[in-house]
């Protein structure tokens, strides 16, 4: 029995000190998650106004219409950025994030439509590279505070496909930030620019200087890089609320198990004790 409980004070112990570092996890995730939600509430107002912008130009009387305006007739091959963590202990964050992917991946395959990854964090390039996808871009290692020039070549890989007609859509799949227990994985059409992105029925007139073509071909790319960027912060967000919460559960359950284990200690140790009692009372009416 003595050993009995020797192990149970070593289980203990351990999980002790998993909770605190469970603990301490949880307090640094909470820090940074209020971070990240003051740079993302910073970046949506830039994101917003370059998306009304945008749908003003599409509907405008432009002597040149761009290509990222314009649906093409047959759609043989998508690109689509994926937005993960690069690390993890976050709780379902990337793993629904992957659920939403496959099964939007593999329609699109079903309709004979190939698709090009270009892949936001470790997570993501560690899923897609086991379970099988064609990845023309990858970038890593952004940190909590990502800056939009880290992301501009890879954007370009995928934008530059587009413009020489190697692929004829490009879609997004990123975190959505709900609140701080729910992040909702959403896919959105980047180019060509949704009807929803375009105002019907109104209509705006421009003057372009020097001239459309070279206004429109840097706005629209800067449109995208914003979307991108602004899709990144907010994934941060989401990621350090989704591993506050995690690390809140965890520390939940080592509790929960040092309560269970310190019962079964203390039933261990009265168990000990009433046996040494009867082998004294026995003793004592033996002689």
């Amino acid at each position: 029995m003595a050993g009995g409980s020797k192990e149970i004070r070593a289980k203990i112990s351990s999980i002790t000190n998993t909770k605190k570092i469970t603990k301490a996890m949880e307090m640094v995730a909470a820090s940074k998650m209020r971070k990240a939600q003051a740079r993302m509430e910073a970046t949506k107002p830039y994101v917003e106004k370059m998306k009304r912008v945008i749908s003003h130009v599409s509907a405008s009387h432009s002597e040149y219409k761009h290509p990222y305006t314009e649906e093409r007739e047959t759609v043989k091959r998508i690109g689509l950025i994926v937005i993960s963590s690069d690390r993890g202990l976050c709780g379902g964050l990337n793993s629904n994030l992957f659920r939403k992917a496959m099964p939007q991946i593999k329609a699109w395959q079903d309709e004979g439509v190939e698709v090009d990854l270009a892949l936001v964090g470790n997570k993501a390039q560690s899923f897609f590279r086991s379970n099988g996808g064609n990845v023309v871009a990858t970038i890593s290692d952004l940190g909590d505070s990502p800056h939009i020039e880290d992301l501009i070549g890879m954007i370009k890989v995928v934008l530059d496909k587009f413009d020489s007609g190697e692929i004829d859509e490009v879609y997004l799949l990123s975190n959505e930030f709900v609140n701080t227990m729910t992040q909702n994985p959403v896919i959105q059409k980047l180019v060509p620019l949704a009807e929803s992105d375009q105002t019907e029925n109104t209509y705006w007139d421009y003057l372009y200087e020097p001239d459309a073509k070279t206004v429109l071909d840097l706005l629209m790319r800067r449109y995208i890089e914003a979307t991108v960027f602004g899709a990144i912060v907010e994934n941060v967000s989401c990621e350090q609320g989704a591993r506050m919460v995690a690390m809140k559960s965890a520390t939940d359950n080592a509790g929960d198990m040092i309560d269970d284990l310190k019962l079964s200690y203390n039933k261990a140790r009265q168990a000990a004790i009433t046996a040494e009692i009867s082998e004294i009372v026995a003793g004592t009416a033996a002689v």
